[in-house]
């Protein structure tokens, strides 16, 4: 498990002995139910929920094949752990690892019996893979800019480092009806995508009679996406540090009370609100939380984590300064110098102690093992705090503007230095039919058929617009709240079943408010890089000036009449024109809309 710390590029900081050893006793007891179901005496189903509580999910392919996701709370890594990434691509999956939408790293292929091997070394690093898959509290995520943000009110870190070190293991969140998921952001901007989170935690102020400002948050509960979509709605209108992982506790009581466990489909808080209402959540919510002090485990006051690292916020925007923070910002790459487009796109500024941001560019989340060598060199170089964030990159925090040249250069040398945040290129997929059992399409396929139509077209570097695809309609690769969305499902023409993709326009998190896209057309595979093309061009050739997307796609007519334009695209030919359009991406025969049984989603 991470820790808080002032500099985490030096050696990581000891590691609580009685949380280890708890960690070290789980493992074994893991270990001992692995060689008992390969013997047969546990059954499958018994044996999926005991893998799934220890992040261990299985793929498609069957047989001993796993998934394993390590979980990085707030996105926080180390060196050392970049380290181990390495070492772990290669001596037990595929030579790379995986960046989630949840700032976990995951790698598959994966032999079970190798499972507690890998626990063993990430548990020496300070990490765990406990509960960051099955009915559980996933991991905690925060924005990838907090303590280095310049409008935030208080740096979130400490609060979600707290968050996961109150709930792992705790025997409230071992068996519950469904998935509960947490995201902490900084201010209202929401970079942390807390609007669409069973509890969603945004960082505000509020000032009393004598002028004093209190910092504080506001808790938004019952967010989701999957196949039908729901806002997170605000909890009450300020709730004080002090109160603030009660009130997360007394929200997972609710739903492990409420929540449905005779239909997993209907299974999230989301659905708890649509069937008490959001009135009945609050007030249940708001009682558990009145009477939570007589709990042995009450979880109130400052937490130690908050208390040792402190959570001031990084301060304000210098005079004249602009910082690029949020979804849909608008970048202009005017220099013909990489360098200089790079650090157009990729450098975020304003923070009062004088220090920038800088985002490593991680194409569809997936870094080598010489890429997690690389990044640990450079961490240690620049003694750096780093982040992965949530569209699947690597950020480099507490830098000094005159070293941007040199990480360049260094980034560069690891394949990292494209300019890729909050331009179109950075395309963010779910693991779609490569691994997950659920998956319907090949949408990792699709995403990199996407970046390079953009890139043959030119207009890979279109900025303030996001492209994200799901394989099937569960959103693990968030489709509902991106500018443009996919999410797949199959097709059937001329007798024959072919890969298809629902195109969504319009989704948007931010400012405290979620849309989710709207349905525009369903294409074929083969014909959806086109269609982003061309959405993406008109949107680059009509926008005014500072014009985001959502601006643009209201003033063409919206989803709908955007979709008029791209109605030749929803052809497809006879097979015997055109063949491919009857095979998936990556794929090397017909395409088969065949589908696994669910787990988890990520």
């Amino acid at each position: 498990m991470t820790t808080i710390r002032t500099n985490p590029a030096i050696a990581p900081a000891p590691f609580p002995r009685d949380l280890y050893e708890e960690q070290m006793r789980d493992i074994a007891r893991f270990e001992i139910a692995i060689e008992q179901f390969l013997k047969g005496d546990i059954s499958d189903d018994v044996f999926r929920v005991m893998r799934l509580n220890n992040g261990v999910y299985g793929q498609r392919q069957g047989g001993t094949n796993q998934m394993i996701r390590i979980k990085l709370p707030a996105g926080s890594i180390t060196p050392e752990q970049f380290d181990l990434m390495a070492d772990l691509s290669v001596e037990y999956s595929r030579g790379w690892g995986h960046i989630t939408t949840r700032q976990n790293i995951q790698f598959h292929y994966v032999d079970l019996r190798n499972v507690p091997k890998v626990m063993r070394r990430i548990a020496d690093v300070g990490l765990t893979s406990r509960e960051a898959c099955g009915d559980t509290v996933r991991n905690v995520m925060a924005c990838h800019l907090a303590g280095a943000c310049p409008y935030e009110k208080i740096d979130v870190t400490p609060w979600a480092e707290a968050t996961f070190r109150h709930f792992v293991r705790n025997p409230l969140g071992q068996r519950l009806p469904r998935k509960f998921k947490v995201n902490f952001s900084g201010c209202s901007t929401d970079c942390g995508q807390a609007m669409f989170n069973d509890v969603g935690v945004v960082a505000t102020t509020r000032t009393h009679e004598d002028g004093s400002v209190e910092p504080g948050f506001r808790i938004y509960i019952a967010g989701g996406l999957g196949a039908t979509p729901h806002p997170a709605l605000a909890l009450e209108d300020f709730t004080s540090r002090e109160d603030l992982l009660p009130t997360i506790e007394a929200a997972l009581r609710v739903f492990e009370q409420t929540g449905n466990r005779d239909n997993k489909l209907r299974a999230r808080l989301k659905w708890v609100v649509d069937q008490l209402g959001i009135d009945e959540v609050r007030r249940r919510v708001i009682k558990i939380r009145h009477t939570l002090p007589a709990s042995s485990t009450w979880p109130g006051g400052i937490p130690p984590e908050v208390i040792a690292a402190g959570d001031a916020a990084a301060g304000r925007l210098a005079e004249g300064e602009i910082s690029q923070v949020g979804q849909g910002v608008r970048v202009e790459l005017n220099s013909s110098d990489p360098f200089r487009r790079w650090e157009n796109a990729s450098v975020i500024r304003g923070a009062a102690n004088g220090t920038v941001s800088a985002v490593a560019y991680a194409a569809l989340g997936d870094i080598t093992a010489d890429q997690f060598r690389g990044l640990a060199a450079i961490q240690r170089h620049f003694q750096s705090d780093v982040r992965l964030t949530n569209r699947q990159n690597v950020v480099f925090r507490g830098l000094q503007p005159d070293q941007m040249r040199e990480l360049y250069d260094r980034l560069d040398a690891i394949g990292m230095a494209r300019p890729g945040a909050e331009l179109a290129r950075d395309v963010v997929a779910c693991p779609g039919a490569d691994t997950c059992n659920i998956a319907v399409t090949q949408s990792r396929g699709l995403a990199n058929a996407i970046g390079e139509k953009l890139e043959e077209e030119g207009l890979a570097e279109v900025g303030g617009v996001r492209i994200n695809i799901s394989g099937c309609t569960n959103s693990c690769g968030q489709h509902h709240a991106s500018d443009i969305g996919f999410f797949g499902a199959e097709r059937r023409a001329h007798g024959k079943s072919l890969p298809g993709y629902q195109m969504l326009l319009g989704g948007y998190v931010g400012e405290e408010q979620i849309h989710f896209g709207e349905k525009a057309l369903r294409l074929p595979a083969k014909n959806a890089p086109e269609g982003a093309a061309r959405v993406i061009r008109r949107f680059n050739d009509e926008r005014s000036a500072g014009e985001t997307f959502q601006g643009w796609l209201a003033r063409s007519g919206g989803a709908t009449a955007v979709a008029e334009g791209l109605k030749d695209l929803d052809n497809v030919p006879q097979p015997d024109d055109a063949p491919d359009f009857f095979v998936d991406y990556g794929e090397t025969g017909p395409f088969s809309g065949e589908v696994g049984d669910s787990e988890c989603a990520v």
